[in-house]
């Protein structure tokens, strides 16, 4: 037990401090190559929301911050199991926590997926035209692009991996046979649309942060070692992007962070069994993602009134005169009760 809590603790916390490392370094990039957005969304935008952000911030922030997540998370991975290989011994094998059946899937999606994103930041940064505002059209490609990877990773799941089933809490498992693929793209898809969380300076790395440790010791807990210290090294790494993102923030996450992010977390909930928990911990992405929702049926259905200010619903927050901070770090301590709820109910349900 021991050893598997050392192997789990030392790689989160070189994540962590090879993240702080990098950040200067890749922050002097960011702002040379001046890495934000030519539009903001105040252009096209409500007047409660210009009254919150007046987009001055967002045209000079870069955008692309994502990527010291990403980057560290590869550099440990590849650092643990590069010791393993050049230095063999008994302990740096047990450290290396690249594995076949537990952490490949998990790199891949998200190294995919924030590349994707990364694709997407780089063309609103440097392009032209309707899809560097991000218009609708965008989003519809960005949607089918989400679709492409999560049938991937859904196809490694049951020919590769043999995951047929799922979880219920509670109530045993449930055979799904190959609607395994389809229901994998559905949870990942839903997980990514609670990405407009990043919002705000420091929410998503907050949240996204407890959401990843909580999945770690999830994966702990069924003995799935390797896995639980890949998603150590996660949430060491979103907590040294925090660092530098709390108000007033050096960069943003972007979609290189929130969509290589949320598809590994979509990828943790079904290797660890945990799909139907994953709405627990990851509530905040839950909830975010529901108001835009409800706000979108409001203006349908109800001949154009809205049920919040604004949405998603933490700049609801902001618009009825709650500071940003106030906003960001009420969520944060939502998002800690939930994955601790998450984390117990993960636990105790089997």
């Amino acid at each position: 037990m021991l050893l598997n809590l050392v192997k789990i603790s030392i790689p989160t916390a070189f994540a962590f401090f090879l993240a702080l490392l990098l950040t200067p370094i890749a922050t002097h990039f960011f702002y040379k190559y001046k890495m934000w957005k030519k539009y903001s969304r105040s252009e096209s935008t409500t007047e409660d929301f210009q009254k919150i952000h007046n987009g001055h911030e967002e045209l000079q922030t870069p955008r692309v911050g994502g990527m010291i997540i990403w980057v560290t998370v590869l550099l440990t991975t590849l650092a643990f199991f590069a010791v393993s290989i050049f230095f063999p011994s008994i302990d740096t094998e047990k450290m290396n926590f690249l594995s076949r059946n537990q952490t490949w899937i998990p790199l891949f999606a998200l190294l995919l997926g924030s590349l994707v994103g990364l694709a997407d930041d780089l063309l609103q940064i440097y392009g032209n035209g309707k899809y560097a505002r991000d218009d609708k059209s965008w989003r519809l490609w960005k949607a089918l692009l989400i679709v492409l990877i999560s049938l991937l990773i859904g196809l490694w799941f049951f020919f590769k991996l043999g995951i047929t089933t799922v979880h219920i809490p509670f109530g045993g498992e449930i055979y799904l046979g190959f609607l395994i693929i389809p229901f994998f793209i559905l949870v990942a898809f839903s997980t990514f649309s609670g990405g407009v969380i990043d919002g705000i300076d420091g929410l998503s790395g907050g949240v996204l942060a407890s959401i990843f440790a909580a999945y770690s010791v999830i994966a702990y807990a069924n003995n799935q070692i390797d896995l639980a210290a890949f998603s150590g090294v996660i949430a060491g790494a979103t907590l040294a992007f925090l660092w530098f993102n709390i108000p007033p923030a050096r960069f943003y996450m972007g979609e290189t962070g929130i969509m290589g992010l949320t598809i590994t977390l979509s990828t943790l909930a079904f290797l660890t069994d945990s799909v139907f928990i994953l709405p627990i911990v990851a509530m905040p992405l839950v909830v975010t993602s529901l108001s835009v929702i409800l706000q979108i049926a409001s203006k349908k259905f109800r001949g154009g009134k809205r049920l919040f200010k604004l949405a998603p619903i933490h700049h609801h927050f902001e618009a009825i005169g709650w500071s940003s901070y106030k906003v960001t770090m009420r969520f944060w301590v939502f998002s800690t009760i939930f994955a601790i709820i998450g984390v117990i109910l993960a636990i105790i349900s089997r």
